[in-house]
């Protein structure tokens, strides 16, 4: 008998995966059972011959976590200069790690700033330092055509360790896969990434071929990709280097 899934968070992610191999290559699949709602720490879906385990990395360490952070904060600075900036202003902040707290007493700053000093900047990009309150350089870009507003994005980090982090990640899920391969499975691993700007299928293919130079370790069959951060419906890849 199939079992019905919650279609929410991680859950959807596999409900989707299934969906998505049942209309491709294996019509009639579907779940039959969630093995970790039973045993804690256990894979999360049998269907057909496959065990499925689902995992999700940030590119950056915490990213999701410090993203949620920077919203909260300061993504509402947009709203609150709707109308108050008569010039189009585009502030760019480091990638910092900054705490909940930390923010929330930048943001003041920041705001300060913008309402007093932004008007005096001439057209073009500067580099802004040694505001009070706000313990690291931007940069601002000023112009007056185009539509008036504020926008804030934050520089695009470097990210030379995700290849040793995605390894140590994937170890303990191929772990979890290992007992169902020796029962015959043909065992999946699902990672997403819901990183819009710094991951794609490429990124991760490059990723996992450096830490996986000679293929797959034993306990996995295939590792397959999920990007959530587009709208539906979500985009499967298959990572395997012969992509059968």
């Amino acid at each position: 008998m199939p079992v019905t899934i919650k279609r929410l968070g991680d859950k959807e992610v596999v409900v989707q995966f299934v969906d998505y191999l049942a209309q491709e290559k294996y019509p009639g699949l579907e779940i039959e059972s969630i093995p970790d709602e039973t045993t804690s720490g256990d894979i999360d879906a049998l269907a057909g011959k496959f065990a499925i385990e689902h995992t999700s990395i940030d590119t950056i360490p915490d990213q999701r976590r410090d993203e949620a952070w920077f919203m909260e904060s300061i993504g509402s600075l947009e709203h609150d200069c709707k109308g108050r900036v008569p010039f189009y202003l585009s502030l760019t902040f480091p990638y910092k790690n900054v705490s909940r707290h930390n923010w929330r007493k930048i943001r003041t700053s920041i705001k300060q700033w913008i309402m007093t000093e932004s008007a005096k900047l001439s057209e073009g990009s500067h580099i802004i330092s040694c505001i009070s309150g706000i313990p690291f350089e931007f940069r601002a870009k000023k112009k007056y055509s185009g539509r008036p507003g504020l926008l804030l994005s934050r520089f695009s980090p470097s990210i030379p360790d995700f290849p040793s982090r995605l390894k140590k990640h994937l170890a303990s899920k191929i772990k979890k896969l290992s007992p169902y391969k020796g029962k015959g499975k043909i065992t999946l691993l699902l990672v997403e990434s819901t990183d819009i700007a710094l991951m794609d299928d490429g990124m991760m293919y490059d990723s996992l071929n450096e830490i996986y130079p000679a293929g797959l370790p034993s306990g996995v069959d295939q590792v397959w990709f999920a990007h959530t951060s587009t709208v539906e419906p979500i985009e499967f890849v298959m990572m395997n280097k012969d992509r059968r």
